[in-house]
């Protein structure tokens, strides 16, 4: 299922996710600009869990460890939520990002917006590190803190309908489908498959699946704290107020 948009306006301008989206494409344009230095520039910016799991571990008297503890952990936690793949890795993240954080920023504010995704970037991180600590494959992508974005909006939003494009083998349908099942299948996806890495010898590629669940976690429970009460929208507001005051009939002289 290809998300395409949601049926939720934003009440504000989203200045947060359109830098945030605008930060993505540069740091990809970036990467391209690199060329052939790209691979050690990767090694040296995103998250290789071997060289977050301490200097006794088994990897670590490696040279190439030494070079990435040297690169600055706490540094690639952040840069590594704004590198991406190729193309179809960077438009996929982006397309999440687009639907469903405009509507996330809007009920957390712009500040408080910006801490929430970074938080939640930051333990999907973890979450990939504790999944596979002796990986050497580095990771990269906005998509835990995406997750952490989608796990908001399941939350605030249950109610919301998501417009999606369902293919069906040589032909594609659009349907409207509610939030609640488009993201909670979407979760239940990534579990499956995070649960099945750790019973397949998976090689340590591939998709941070627990990068994903560890956002997705990080974002139901930090919206919480950080979002603020919902102001009824005006259809809302018109039908509280005429709920409690009803209209009395005008009588005549």
């Amino acid at each position: 299922m290809i998300p395409l948009r949601d049926d939720v306006p934003s009440r504000t301008t989203p200045y947060v996710n359109y830098t945030l989206i605008a930060l993505n494409v540069a740091f990809f344009a970036l990467e391209l600009g690199i060329g052939a230095g790209l691979e050690p520039f990767v090694f040296r910016a995103a998250v290789v869990p071997a060289a977050f799991s301490g200097p006794d571990h088994v990897f670590a008297a490696n040279d190439l460890a030494r070079s990435l503890l040297d690169g600055g952990l706490r540094s690639r936690l952040l840069v590594s939520m704004f590198l991406h793949g190729g193309w179809m890795h960077l438009i996929g993240n982006m397309m999440f990002l687009w639907i469903f954080g405009d509507n996330v920023e809007d009920r957390c504010g712009h500040f408080r917006y910006v801490v929430f995704y970074l938080a939640c970037g930051t333990a999907a991180t973890w979450g990939h590190i504790w999944s596979d600590p002796a990986s050497r494959v580095p990771s990269l992508g906005a998509s835990g803190a995406i997750a952490g974005v989608l796990g908001a909006y399941l939350l605030l939003y249950p109610h919301a309908r998501v417009v999606t494009l369902l293919p069906l083998g040589f032909f594609s349908q659009i349907v409207q489908v509610p939030a609640v099942f488009f993201l909670g299948f979407w979760f239940l996806q990534q579990f499956f498959f995070g649960v099945a890495e750790f019973t397949a010898d998976a090689g340590g590629g591939g998709v941070a699946w627990w990068a994903h669940i560890g956002g997705f976690v990080a974002g139901l429970a930090l919206v919480k704290l950080l979002a603020r009460p919902e102001r009824p929208r005006p259809s809302d507001r018109d039908a509280w107020w005429s709920d409690r005051y009803p209209r009395r009939p005008v009588r005549g002289w």
